[in-house]
Formats: C-alpha cells, sequence, structure tokens
C-alpha cells in the first residue's frame, strides 16, 4: 500500500526416486529320477524405496520460509538448510552479494532421502537464473532501465502488494513511476520484511525503523528482493501497462484502487481504515 505525497509525514538432487527392482530367474531343471519341478530363483532383490516427498514452495514466500519448509521436507534439524547456503556454491548474480533471497524458485520439489539441502538450493536457484535470464527478462530491464536483479526485486515487491494479476501490473506501474519522480516508495511490504512479519497494519513508528528496507525513509529500491517472486510478478516488472498512478491501496477484497491524485487516496485510506476498525470490533 502506497500512502503519502512526496514530503509528507507517513500515515499508519532433486531426482527422482530409485525403485528398487527384483530381478527374478526363472530356471526349471528335470530332475529324471524323481521328476522334481526346481523352484524359482530370486536374484538380486533391493530394498524398495520410498515415495517422493513434495515440497511446495508458494509464489513470494521469503527464503526464511522456504528454508524452515525444506528442513521439514528433509527431516533435518532446523537451521540446517540456512547453514548449508555457503557452502552450496550457489550460481547467483554479483549483485546478490550471496543472498538467495528472489532466486529460489516457486515450485513444487520432489525429494527423498538422497536430497541434500545444497543439491536442494542449487536446483532452485539454476532454475531462477534459467527462467530469469531468459532474452525477454533481459531485454524487459533494459527497457525499464535496470537490472536484470533490480527487476527481481521489483517482482517480489510486485509479489508481495498485489492479489491479482490486473493488480501486479499496475503495481509494477507505480513503482516506476515513484522511482521515475525520485519518490520514495513506501510500500508497506517492504516494511514487513525488515521487521519479520506479515501484517496489513503499519504505525508510524514502523516507518521510522532504521533498516535499508524501509521505503518510506529511504527512496530507491530495497537493497535485495523481499520474496520470491513467481512468473506472473516477473513479467508484470518488465512490462507494466502505461498509466500515471502514483498510489494505491486494497480496501476490501477484490477492491484495489488505484490513483494519481493525493486527495483521492486519502479518502481510500480512510474508508480502508474504516474497514479495519469495523473488522476489529466485530
Amino acid at each position: 500500500m502506497v500512502n503519502e505525497p512526496p514530503g509528507a509525514p507517513p500515515r499508519r538432487g532433486i531426482r527422482p526416486t530409485r525403485r528398487g527392482r527384483l530381478v527374478l530367474l526363472i530356471g526349471a531343471a528335470l530332475v529324471v529320477a524323481a521328476a522334481v519341478l526346481v523352484p524359482l530363483l530370486l536374484l538380486g532383490r533391493e530394498e524398495p524405496r520410498e515415495e517422493p516427498r513434495l515440497l511446495v514452495i508458494p509464489e513470494g514466500w521469503r527464503a526464511s520460509q522456504v528454508y524452515a519448509a525444506a528442513d521439514k521436507a528433509l527431516r533435518l534439524a532446523p537451521g540446517s538448510t540456512r547453514k548449508a547456503v555457503d557452502r552450496a556454491g550457489l550460481p547467483l548474480p554479483a549483485a546478490a552479494g550471496g543472498n538467495p533471497e528472489g532466486y529460489l524458485f516457486p515450485a513444487t520439489y520432489p525429494v527423498d532421502d538422497d536430497t541434500t539441502p545444497e543439491s536442494l538450493l542449487r536446483y532452485m536457484v539454476e532454475t531462477a537464473a534459467k527462467r530469469f535470464g531468459a532474452d525477454h527478462i533481459t531485454a524487459g530491464a533494459q527497457r525499464n532501465s535496470v537490472s536484470v536483479y533490480q527487476t527481481v526485486t521489483i517482482a517480489s515487491i510486485v509479489q508481495a502488494e498485489a492479489d491479482t494479476g490486473s493488480d501486479m501490473d499496475k503495481v509494477a506501474r507505480v513503482i516506476y513511476n515513484r522511482l521515475s519522480r525520485d519518490m520514495a516508495l513506501q510500500m508497506d511490504s517492504t516494511l514487513n520484511y525488515a521487521l519479520k512479519r506479515s501484517t496489513l497494519d503499519t504505525t508510524s513508528d514502523d516507518t521510522r525503523i532504521d533498516s535499508p528496507y524501509n521505503s518510506y525513509a529511504r527512496k530507491g529500491l530495497p537493497p535485495t528482493p523481499i520474496g520470491n517472486p513467481g512468473e506472473q510478478a516477473m513479467r508484470a516488472a518488465i512490462n507494466p501497462p502505461k498509466g500515471p498512478w502514483l498510489y494505491f491501496v486494497t480496501v476490501g477484497p477484490g477492491d484495489t484502487r488505484f490513483t494519481d491524485s493525493y486527495d483521492e487516496q486519502r479518502t481510500n485510506v480512510e474508508e480502508f481504515n474504516r474497514g479495519r476498525r469495523s473488522a476489529t470490533t466485530g
């Protein structure tokens, strides 16, 4: 949600599971004297392996959520996957500084007892690098005068702020419009990332925190993505529609309002606040 005009005070190994195989040798010998049939010989028995477990990574999850889910799927102690990041040799862009946030590609991953945190992380990052390194992504980033890494950062904000595909497109345009005007982004999602939470309620104290992710107090993009975006958010980030919008707020489910008028934004925010108060007292 974008609330304020510039200068205004803030308001509120993956690998398929190998199956054991039974190799049967059928050897029947007729003993002439006794006319006895020799039974079948069972050779090369292996223990059958369990079915693969599925690790589902939803679009928009933060790296911390991915690590926790991976630990659970791999049946490891909490913190194991996070610790594996430094030794996994992840093929990240230089701008990431070794931080895979934004590049843990959302998908469904089958894992088994042979899957390690390192192999899982590498597969996620390699998948993201392949998708985000596509020619149309590079061309879109160049067209918007940002790097691919910055495009992933924009897409992560879009993913966190928007509920629908059409909203994603407009949120992306708001971001570019505010960047081009040297306005602070003022996105609640970046504050939530800094504060390690997810909430619709942002206070004035929140907007004064000392963090590079405080997009109320600092202009420009945050230093890293704030989650792991999906392909729809990336499409919005590389090809946003034309429009003058500078503000938006989701007043209710399916009712996100975009405007370039601060007065209209204030009216929409007041309606949002009334709805929140009613939900709390009701």
